[in-house]
C-alpha cells in the first residue's frame, strides 16, 4: 500500500513540477539516501522545502519545515549559525525546489549544505524515520535547539 501511495505521489508531483532537479549545486554536497540517513543519525538539521500539504502527508523525523515559496528566507537571518549542517530536501529528483534552496543557503554563507536530491520519497521507500502531521512550530523549535 505504501509503495502505491509513493508512486501516486510521484505521478502527482511530476505533473506539478516540469523541470528535473539538477544533479549538483555549487557549494553544496549532493548526498544519496544512505548518506542522508547517516547525517540524520549525526544530528544534522533536515530542512523540508515542500508545500504545507506535502509536509503534513509525511516528512523526515525531526525535520524543520520551511516552504521555499514562503518562509525559507528566514534562514538568511543572523540567528542561524553558518556552520550548522543543513540537509535540504524536497520530494524527489523531479522537484527543483531543494536545489534552489541549497543555492540560497550557500549564498547566505552556510558552509555545510547537503543537497538531498532524491528527497523524501527515497527516504520513505527505505522506511527511514518519518512522521506525518507533526506540528510545524514544535519541529522548528526543536531544530533551533541544535
Amino acid at each position: 500500500m505504501r509503495r502505491i501511495l509513493v508512486v501516486l505521489l510521484v505521478v502527482v508531483s511530476f505533473g506539478a513540477h516540469a523541470a528535473e532537479a539538477p544533479d549538483n549545486v555549487d557549494g553544496a554536497m549532493t548526498v544519496n539516501v544512505f548518506q542522508a540517513k547517516r547525517l540524520h543519525e549525526l544530528g544534522a538539521v533536515f530542512i523540508d522545502v515542500r508545500a504545507d500539504r506535502e509536509w503534513l502527508w509525511g516528512h523526515v523525523e525531526g525535520a524543520v519545515h520551511f516552504d521555499l515559496a514562503s518562509d525559507f528566507v528566514s534562514l538568511a537571518g543572523p540567528e542561524w549559525p553558518r556552520e550548522l549542517p543543513l540537509v535540504i530536501y524536497c520530494d524527489s529528483e523531479v522537484c527543483p525546489r531543494s536545489a534552489e534552496a541549497a543555492r540560497m543557503a550557500v549564498s547566505w554563507g552556510y558552509t555545510r549544505v547537503f543537497y538531498f536530491r532524491s528527497g523524501y520519497f527515497a527516504w520513505q521507500l527505505h522506511d527511514f524515520p518519518q512522521v506525518t502531521g507533526e506540528d510545524r512550530a514544535a519541529a522548528t523549535l526543536n531544530a533551533q535547539a541544535h
